[in-house]
């Protein structure tokens, strides 16, 4: 998933408001959203490659999301190491999102660079083995891409102003949020300076929505948590020509 966009806090009638897209190779096998069985409480696609998974909800609240940290050149990854395990891990879980993080330093070593939003009801952290440091998330709007959390690159920037204007509106609808998703529009941006060139070449920065044969967006989520209590999931599968194939829909 190489973009996340989020509103914690920051509306009257939802605690959170994600909207994220996968970017993945096209060959690699992928379940869509739905409860897994043999965990009947997790609500999420599936890596069917290595088990894990991207973005994902449980029946109590619990939700995370992962992305990748660029690092082309960075270390190798350790056998059966998969990213994806650390979402899966923490919605099968019982601890607290910062007592969850706060475990992970001792195995961050073990993966390759990573970004993971872990929340419940009550509180949101982030964690990432690139930046050393276990943060509270405070309410308010907020990006993730492929560097560290709130790192102004042109689609995060954009995608927060964008996601502001949607949560001037009294309901959320999904919809538009699915929108901003597959908003193919933006006009690239400058790398911001303190970012290596080689980490964030120019044509990953340019759009929310990424097609090609090769590697594109395979989905678009989106989660809502209703200050009823209730959840909102869906996903949209897209093929490589980045045509929607398919919309799943869940209410918790």
């Amino acid at each position: 998933m190489c973009l996340i966009l989020f509103a914690w806090q920051a509306h009257p009638g939802y605690p959170l408001v994600l909207a994220a897209n996968r970017d993945e190779f096209h060959q690699r096998p992928t379940a869509e959203a739905d409860f897994w069985d043999d965990a009947p409480d997790i609500l999420a696609g599936r890596d069917l490659q290595a088990g894990g998974t991207w973005l994902g909800v449980n029946r109590a609240g619990r939700f995370a999301a992962i992305t990748n940290y660029r690092e082309p050149s960075g270390p190798g990854i350790a056998k059966g190491r998969s990213r994806g395990h650390l979402v899966r891990n923490f919605l099968a879980g019982r601890k607290s999102p910062l007592e969850h993080a706060e475990r992970l330093r001792n195995q961050a070593a073990e993966y390759q660079g990573f970004n993971l939003l872990m929340g419940n009801r009550k509180s949101l952290t982030y964690v990432s083995n690139r930046s050393g440091s276990v943060i509270t998330v405070k309410p308010g709007v907020h990006g993730l891409s492929n560097h560290l959390l709130d790192t102004n690159w042109p689609k995060v920037e954009a995608g927060r102003d964008h996601l502001e204007e949607i949560l001037q509106n009294e309901e959320i609808e999904p919809e538009s949020l699915f929108d901003l998703l597959s908003d193919r529009s933006l006009t690239p941006g400058e790398i911001p300076q303190d970012i290596e060139k080689h980490l964030a070449p120019e044509r990953m920065m340019k759009h929310y929505f990424i097609v090609s044969d090769v590697y594109g967006t395979r989905s678009s989520s989106v989660l809502l948590l209703r200050r009823d209590g209730s959840i909102y999931f869906s996903e949209r599968q897209y093929n490589a020509k980045g045509q929607a194939t398919d919309t799943r829909r869940f209410l918790l």
